[in-house]
């Protein structure tokens, strides 16, 4: 009878202990596959005990931090923390410690960690804790996302915004200057001559606009300026080579280009039918020379007074350290404008880094 009732007892027990040896293979089994499903994760993830004592980190997470923590370590895997001003971030006050501490997700807090060797990135962390039935905090679990591509994107975007305010107040102070020097007999004049220069201004913006500021080639400035008189009559020559300007001399340049023009247009070489101009520059180790030559139209002689457009080439040259000098020959007026080479021509690093002109 005892052996009889023994057999069920025994079948039992032993029943018991092949489920609660499957159940610890299916327990181990799934943190198995909830490690591997971490690692498989592109974010920086690790998790904490409720001291703060780092209990599992992902592969991420080391090639975020540049380092493999030790288990046990606190706070956070990264090697140096920072505030986005620079200042330091002590690990106990950083946003995985203030989860555990104060039991809340924290959430909006951006920093800069530092690794190893010196390289940093700025990241967003995610620590949210974790509670046992009872709601006591049992640890954390934090994700820590690069957020360095956005960072630069901000700081590219607060650069660029400045720099159009910049280029917006320089040129209403160069527009505000054009309108308080030009003076005229009637207001159609007056109109035209305004026009004429803002023109001039708005077609060096828009060769700037081409390469983004970075600069505007002379040979194109000036051919633009006298396209009117370089068709089948060929009444204008343009003679150099390309020559990067900076962008305050291309404005200053299509200003001079422009004022030379338009006097050429009514009283020099092209206010006839048999004048002509010619425009050349050559850059030299210091300075660049640039020379407008005109001849075939009627005698010239210095001007009795000084006029509005002499005016607005000596401040435009004035603006680039340059000087002018007049010729009256008896074939034509001769203009010689020359500046310095730093004032006038991208440097090498302007390709890389934006102009403040």
């Amino acid at each position: 009878m005892s052996e009889r009732a023994e057999t069920p007892r025994r079948r039992s027990a032993e029943a018991q202990v092949v489920e609660l040896s499957a159940a610890q293979e299916e327990f181990f089994g799934r943190e198995v596959w909830y490690r591997d499903l971490l690692n498989a994760l592109p974010a920086a993830i690790y998790t904490t005990d409720a001291e703060g004592r780092i209990t599992f980190y992902n592969e991420a997470a080391v090639q975020f931090a540049g380092r493999r923590p030790a288990l046990g370590d606190m706070w956070c895997v990264t090697w140096k923390l920072f505030h986005l001003d620079g200042s330091p971030l002590p690990h106990d006050e950083c946003p995985m410690a203030v989860a555990l501490k104060e039991g809340r997700a924290v959430r909006g807090a951006e920093a800069i960690a530092e690794r190893p060797d010196g390289s940093r990135v700025a990241f967003a962390p995610y620590p949210t804790p974790l509670y046992d039935q009872a709601g006591a905090v049992v640890g954390a679990v934090n994700m820590l996302v690069d957020i360095t591509d956005r960072k630069n994107a901000e700081e590219r975007q607060e650069l660029l915004t400045n720099e159009v305010n910049h280029r917006a107040n320089n040129l209403l102070s160069v527009v505000q200057s054009i309108v308080r020097l030009t003076r005229s007999d009637d207001v159609d004049s007056l109109r035209d001559s305004i026009n004429g220069r803002i023109q001039a201004l708005a077609r060096a913006h828009s060769l700037l606009a081409k390469s983004r500021w970075l600069g505007a080639d002379l040979q194109r400035l000036v051919s633009e300026e006298l396209a009117p008189y370089m068709g089948e009559e060929a009444r204008a020559w343009v003679s150099g080579t390309m020559l990067p300007l900076r962008p305050s001399a291309a404005q200053s340049v299509a200003l001079i280009v422009h004022e030379l023009v338009t006097n050429a247009a009514k009283y020099g070489a092209l206010s006839n039918s048999g004048g002509r101009v010619q425009i050349e520059w050559r850059r030299g180790k210091e300075d660049i020379l640039i020379r407008w030559r005109e001849e075939g139209g009627p005698e010239v002689s210095p001007p009795d007074r000084r006029g509005v457009g002499s005016t607005v080439i000596e401040r435009a040259a004035a603006q680039l350290e340059g000087r002018v000098t007049y010729g009256w020959a008896s074939s034509g007026l001769i203009f010689e404008f020359r500046a310095p080479v730093a004032t006038m021509v991208l440097s090498e690093t302007d390709g890389s880094v934006r102009p403040t002109d």
